[in-house]
């Protein structure tokens, strides 16, 4: 277990790599013992930084939901990140522009974020609660970064799941868009949607593809929390996980991402 001077100073790291835009060595490069209880630890400590600075808690997202992803990232279970309301950029009213150079080897993905009415506090979750729970769905894309070296530039060495649990779990942003639904309104599993960047199709994917329901991941949040005395709150925005891969960001790229009868999220990056 690492000190918590060395999870502060890690932490601490993270953040003046993200505000530098300047890309750090990988946390295990330094600390190979370090476990995922120790990334978490890293991760809450860089919360607290931003939330001193005067930063808002908005929610959460939720990672590695696919068994591809979990394989190439050597664990069975997802992962999670915190969001702040500066991470958060709305499109329900158009596109919207971010600076790809805001954000360390930026990509984006595809979702939905469940938007929160009520607590989830208990280790006895199951789905249903999580929809009752739900005042409503809403397209999200996630904006991923690392700001610690997905590959050293100069060993190749690859960031490990601790380096990425650190690292907010890769969480940037979130950007919303669309067409608002309640939770009966459409076939949850059934939501599909096509990624588009400067014209072309780059990636899809169905919603189903996030552990057989996108719920399925607030479910293994909401407990998880739980058991650490924590609970998503009312009002918390979860991103319940990508069912497309990740796709590059670059200055001047424009993605259009049609969830079909759930609309259109639209970004530029300059």
């Amino acid at each position: 277990m690492l000190t918590e001077e060395q999870v502060i100073a890690e932490a601490a790291l993270l953040d003046g790599a993200e505000r530098a835009r300047t890309q750090m060595r990988q946390t295990t490069s330094v600390y190979p013992e370090a476990t995922i209880d120790d990334a978490y630890r890293i991760q809450a400590a860089w919360k607290d930084l931003r939330l001193a600075r005067g930063e808002q808690l908005v929610g959460h997202k939720i990672g590695l939901t696919s068994k591809a992803m979990q394989a190439s990232m050597q664990i069975s279970t997802p992962d999670s990140g915190f969001i702040t309301n500066v991470m958060s950029f709305d499109a329900a009213d158009g596109p919207v522009s971010i600076v790809a150079g805001d954000h360390l080897d930026a990509k984006i993905e595809v979702e939905l974020a469940f938007v929160l009415k009520s607590d989830l506090d208990s280790a006895d979750v199951e789905l249903p609660d999580v929809l009752d729970a739900t005042q409503y769905v809403v397209p999200a894309l996630e904006l991923i970064a690392a700001r610690s070296f997905r590959a050293d530039p100069e060993t190749g060495r690859r960031r490990t799941v601790v380096d990425t649990i650190s690292d907010n779990a890769a969480n940037a942003g979130i950007i919303t868009g669309g067409r608002k639904v309640a939770v009966d309104e459409v076939d949850l599993r059934w939501v599909g949607a096509l990624l588009e960047r400067n014209g072309e199709i780059e990636e899809s994917g169905l919603a189903a593809a996030v552990l057989n329901h996108p719920a399925n991941g607030i479910v293994w949040l909401a407990r998880r929390y739980a058991e650490q005395g924590m609970s998503l709150a009312a009002g918390d925005v979860v991103l319940a996980g990508s069912f497309t891969r990740p796709v590059d960001v670059r200055a001047d790229d424009r993605f259009a991402v049609d969830y079909g009868p759930l609309g259109v999220v639209a970004v530029d990056f300059n």
